[in-house]
């Protein structure tokens, strides 16, 4: 069985963030997205693995994964000249699919406990797809399922009317019979080759499309909030060890701080990680807080929020609160100052708030 991991969408929804860099690389509790994906499928014993990448930030992505060994696994770039939709994605990838059974993984996609289990139950029962779906408040903004018992009687790609409250997950389980369905339809009106109509194929076929509904934690993190949301759900889940050199510091709760952080006359209030090579002085580190490798925070304060690698915020009044910022961010006072700031700023910038 095989690995298909898609990672080669454009993320506008995160922007500016991902006008520099792709949006699976975006980190969650200081890992980037992309590889919990990665380690989940590793983790079922999926070996051989496809990553689906864009012209535009492939080069980013091989850099960061390389050849998968790091990983346990054997890794094939495959790239998408444009992103025609999920289907055009499996057609793409025929060539190294073959005639195997796969997951489809969305590289930007988290769920909670991995697919273990799920992977084990498709190679016992053999259907022709499994898909995973979770009830969700706005239907229409998913792929939607319609179930008979348990069977997928129909699929629509985000409805005006949806039929159902269930919206599929970003992972699929597909055998060899999906690559004639994706090639029988035709785009959507959005000019894309779904895979939910590439499914409704299988089914009015007559193969067989198993639904699962998954019971814990998904995240898609395509915007700022879910974004923050996931890196609180990861949080949640860690264990405190600290590396850290500390002065005069009080940590509380579960904090990771990592080999080569300072941390000197500053709080932190877990669950939050500080990562290697941090700075901080006068400071304060509210729970689910990521801080990247290298940041520096001097006399200021951070809840809430996601701060990549490089970020420097400094001589603030007031909090930075449920905010995402890019590399080398820099954030300073400047004046007077609001209450509080809730910020998504793109790599390399600086900022002076009066």
């Amino acid at each position: 069985m095989k690995g298909l991991i898609l990672s080669g969408g454009r993320g506008t929804r995160l922007r500016p963030i991902t006008h520099t860099s792709a949006k699976q690389l975006v980190p969650v509790a200081n890992k980037p997205v992309l590889f919990y994906a990665i380690e989940a499928l590793a983790q079922a014993g999926i070996e051989d693995l496809g990553i689906i990448i864009a012209p535009e930030t492939g080069d980013e992505i091989r850099a960061a994964v390389g050849d998968g060994s790091r990983f346990g696994v054997r890794v094939t770039y495959i790239v998408q000249d444009e992103p025609a939709g999920l289907a055009h994605a499996v057609l793409t990838a025929q060539p190294f699919l073959g005639t195997d059974p796969f997951v489809m993984y969305l590289g930007d996609n988290l769920l909670q406990g991995g697919i273990k289990d799920l992977v084990e139950r498709f190679r016992a029962s053999e259907p022709d797809a499994l898909i995973l779906l979770t009830a969700v408040p706005d239907p229409q903004s998913y792929g939607v399922a319609e179930l008979d018992g348990d069977r997928v009687i129909a699929l629509a790609e985000k409805p005006a009317r949806p039929r159902s409250n269930l919206a599929l997950v970003g992972v699929y389980m597909f055998n060899a019979a999906v690559h004639d369905a994706a090639r029988a339809i035709k785009p959507s009106a959005r000019g894309e080759l779904e895979i939910t109509d590439a499914i409704q194929h299988l089914i009015d076929r007559d193969l067989r499309v198993e639904p699962h509904i998954v019971r814990g934690w998904w995240k898609d993190t395509g915007r700022l909030e879910d974004m923050l949301e996931a890196n609180r759900l990861i949080l949640d889940t860690i264990e405190p060890h600290c590396e850290a050199e500390l002065e005069e510091t009080e940590l509380g709760g579960r904090v990771i701080a990592e080999a080569g952080a300072r941390i000197v006359r500053s709080i932190v209030r877990g669950p939050a990680i500080i990562g290697a090579g941090a700075q901080l002085v006068d400071a304060y580190v509210g729970p689910y807080t990521a801080i990247g490798e290298g940041c520096t925070i001097e006399r200021a304060e951070v809840e809430h929020s996601i701060l990549l690698s490089g970020c420097h915020v400094h001589d603030l009044d007031e909090r930075i609160e449920s905010s995402l910022l890019g590399r080398n961010v820099r954030v300073s006072r400047l004046g007077r100052q609001p209450r509080a700031y809730r910020l998504m700023v793109g790599d390399n910038s600086e900022i002076a708030v009066p």
